[in-house]
């Protein structure tokens, strides 16, 4: 490994990942313009069954390297990888994406070029279907990262989401990233804002964006980032989807409760059951179960809030006088 500090860490977080697809993010990589002596590769193996150094190689890469994290949890993950990470610019790849060949070269250049800019991340995913989706789940596949922008955005106003980028890509500076850590060791309720084992929540790499956003910088997405999303086929049947919705719809409660104190839940009075009960019947089947998937996240976002709030003031130690 080499000793000079590198100018970007790629940090990969993996639990019993597919191997076929965690091989064709790696193969990406060893394709990148930007040369092995820029950039390090991290693979977080978060708990995985079979250790994935076992079965992965790591070898072609000079400052490539696995790292073991025993705590469940995608946060818990991301935070290993924040500490581990040598360089003032951390990339998070998922494991099941194929980056652009010119990936961390673009994303080293938007660093210089937007210095204004904590976090940005990618605006062209290209889907690769194990099996095609069906038509009527079109309009919900943006859960699933599978998207491009309509254009470059970024912005430094709290919860703009054309500005905030999803996970899958993450570029963030290292300064941002240890505020992040910071945030999450002063108030752990954090981490259910990431995926836990079949917990779908997706919210974290939004709460890594505000963070941006705390430090007086902004967030943005580019379309000149570009990846291949790997989808497999379980991903678009409908018990998925549902669940993923219902996850991100209790993350989302959960993050804009954690963030803002002026958040409540919406009031639901006689009059506000009777609008959604007219709304239902007027959505299709696909839409109607979408729908409700949402308001049971909803529902359980703020009764986790509660339960995690309540527990979080047990916890505090009782002031002496």
């Amino acid at each position: 490994m080499t000793t000079t500090a590198p100018r970007l860490s790629v940090i990969i977080c993996t639990h019993n990942p597919r191997e076929i697809y965690l091989g064709r993010t790696l193969a990406s990589l060893r394709g990148q313009t930007l040369p092995f002596s820029d950039w390090e590769l991290i693979v977080i193996d978060n708990a995985s069954t079979e250790p994935v150094a076992t079965r992965t190689d790591l070898t072609w890469h000079p400052s490539g390297r696995f790292v073991a994290e025993a705590e469940i949890g995608l946060t818990a993950a991301r935070l290993r990888g924040i500490a581990e990470a040598r360089a003032e610019l951390l990339v998070f790849v998922d494991d099941d994406n194929a980056l652009a060949p010119d990936y961390l070269e673009r994303a080293l250049d938007l660093s210089a070029a937007w210095p204004m800019l904590g976090v940005w991340g990618c605006g062209d995913y290209t889907p690769e279907w194990e099996m095609a989706p069906p038509p009527d789940f079109a309009e919900y596949l943006r859960y699933l990262a599978v998207h491009r922008a309509a254009g470059d955005r970024w912005s430094n106003r709290p919860f703009d989401y054309d500005a905030m980028p999803a996970g899958a890509g993450l570029c963030v500076r290292a300064s941002v990233g240890r505020r992040y850590a910071g945030n999450v060791r002063g108030d752990p309720r954090r981490k259910r804002l990431g995926r836990t084992g079949g917990n779908l929540a997706g919210c974290e790499d939004f709460d890594l964006a505000l963070t941006s956003i705390e430090l007086g910088l902004g967030t943005g997405v580019f379309t000149i980032l570009k990846m291949i999303h790997f989808m497999p086929r379980q991903r678009i049947e409908e018990s998925y989807l549902l669940r993923l919705v219902e996850s991100h719809a209790c993350s989302t409660v959960l993050l804009h409760a954690l963030r803002d104190a002026g958040f409540h839940p919406a009031q639901g009075g006689l009059i506000a059951r009777l609008r959604d009960f007219r709304f239902r019947r007027s959505l299709g089947p696909v839409a109607r179960k979408i729908h409700e998937a949402r308001r049971r996240g909803e529902r359980r976002g703020w009764e986790q809030f509660s339960d995690l709030s309540s527990e979080s003031s047990a916890a505090r130690p009782k002031s002496q006088h």
